[in-house]
């Protein structure tokens, strides 16, 4: 695990990336054997899996929900979770400002924009996005700090590449028009285990890798 985290750190440098830990059905050991490396950004997809761990786990951790989010699961992890990368409808968006609120926070979110072409994958779709994001603005609980997207599932480096460069091109684009103002729209949050590289190289400020460090 050690030597390929610390690979992982080094393709991460050129670009100050940040490492999300995606820790789903990890165990609380093999948790603290990263956390014990510095690792202290972790990823779950599941919100009560996260707030289990969020008890039971060093309280400096800083929790991303990654995964789909249930509107009825958002209370469980609203006391703490640091942020939350799958933002896919105003809906959802306007739970989360009203659980923040309950809890006195502002949480950080992102935008979840399908660029895949599977069906299984959620997400905004990109026409239409910029009305909601004015939307969104007036929640004052929540605090949109970026886009996240899936690339597809293919061994089409191509493909991938072209996807993951799109996206960031609707990230500046949004930047420009809906965030000019906004220093804290900073974040692209796209690469995985199978695809990071590709994602780093077109413009990705943080990704989600969790078999490659955890086997």
């Amino acid at each position: 695990m050690n030597e390929t985290y610390n690979q992982i750190q080094q393709d991460l440098k050129p670009s100050q990336a940040t490492l999300v830990a995606v820790s789903k059905t990890r165990s609380e050991e093999d948790i603290m054997s990263l956390y014990d490396l510095g690792q202290r950004i972790f990823g779950e997809n599941r919100a009560q899996e996260l707030a289990a761990k969020y008890e039971a786990l060093p309280k400096d951790i800083d929790w991303h929900l990654i995964g789909h989010l249930q509107k009825n699961k958002v209370k469980y992890i609203a006391p703490f979770v640091s942020m939350i990368h799958s933002i896919d409808s105003l809906e959802l968006a306007e739970v989360v400002n009203k659980q923040a609120q309950k809890h006195d926070r502002t949480i950080d979110v992102l935008l979840q924009l399908k660029i895949a072409k599977e069906e299984s994958k959620y997400g905004f779709a990109e026409q239409g996005v910029l009305e909601i994001v004015e939307k969104m603005k007036s929640l004052n609980n929540l605090r949109i700090r970026g886009l996240m997207g899936m690339a597809t599932f293919t061994s089409d480096e191509e493909q991938v590449s072209s996807e993951f460069k799109h996206l960031k091109s609707v990230f500046d684009e949004m930047k420009k028009s809906a965030f000019n103002d906004h220093t804290h729209f900073d974040v692209l949050s796209m690469g995985m285990s199978g695809d990071y590289k590709t994602a780093l190289s077109e413009g990705s400020t943080m990704v989600r890798i969790g078999s490659l460090i955890f086997n």
